[in-house]
């Protein structure tokens, strides 16, 4: 537990007054970033609406500035006491934070249907052969609608066969030799043993979901689906990490992807 002493109110308005001027006057600058493209591009009146946004937010960040400036005129030099009931009361929701972070309890929505009983391949495999299902319990079932609009999905489960302890250090099986920390791998065996994968949804068929190949074990307990979006999800800038230093990275990332080849 911290020993940090706890901010009063005041401070943590004063901090949060500091937050919200440097937070408008980075979206001032996105702005005014626009309001020039649209000028460029002719069009005035999306540029003139847009120059009234940042009048008016220079405007709030004028009030806001000014109360930041009262709040250290205004503050009361001694923090009043607080009562015996008040102090119970902070340490009953200090205790609650404490339980809180101590365990986190997942409910599986569901199963995940595999063809695979006893081996999986490291990654999702786009053309897998076999049926590969999300099998959502009938409760769940209605939060499939317009699912099978997006064309991606982040599949999350818990990787329940895992029985070894976490180690912090890891050798990836696809690069002997090669150690590196756990959180820069793609390691199953993890602290919170979370998997993630991002399949093509196939189909939605009353409360199940028909996708491309999954990367789990039949029968691994499914614990949400998100939808992959198009921009949001995709980064054009992303890069290898320290499989850069490989020499025959492009060979090994055909062994990962489980990408069929001949050399």
């Amino acid at each position: 537990m911290s020993t940090e002493k706890e901010l009063s109110d005041i401070q943590k308005l004063e901090r949060l007054l500091s937050y919200w001027i440097h937070h408008n006057e980075q979206h001032m600058l996105d702005h005014e970033k626009w309001k020039d493209t649209a000028e460029a591009a002719g069009l005035s009146g999306v540029a003139g609406e847009l120059e009234k946004v940042l009048a008016l937010s220079k405007e709030t960040n004028s009030h806001i500035e000014r109360a930041r400036t009262l709040v250290t005129r205004e503050k009361p030099s001694v923090t009043p006491e607080k009562s015996e009931e008040r102090k119970d009361q902070d340490k009953g929701k200090e205790k609650r934070r404490e339980e809180v972070r101590e365990e986190y309890r997942f409910k599986p929505i569901g199963v995940i249907r595999t063809p695979y009983r006893d081996s999986a391949p490291y990654q999702p495999v786009a053309n897998d052969e076999g049926e590969f299902r999300l099998c959502l319990d009938p409760e769940y079932a209605d939060g499939l609608r317009d699912l099978d609009r997006f064309r991606y999905i982040y599949v999350l489960y818990f990787i329940h066969r895992v029985s070894r302890e976490a180690s912090m250090s890891v050798s990836p099986s696809w690069t002997p030799g090669r150690n590196v920390g756990l959180f820069s791998s793609r390691s199953p065996v993890r602290p919170n043993p979370l998997g993630l994968s991002i399949v093509e949804v196939k189909r939605v068929t009353g409360n199940e979901v028909f996708t491309s190949g999954l990367d789990t074990f039949d029968g691994t307990p499914l614990l949400d689906i998100k939808p992959y979006i198009k921009d949001l999800d995709s980064k054009d800038d992303a890069n290898y990490g320290w499989l850069e230093d490989l020499d025959d990275r492009d060979h090994l990332m055909l062994h990962i992807k489980g990408v069929p080849h001949d050399y």
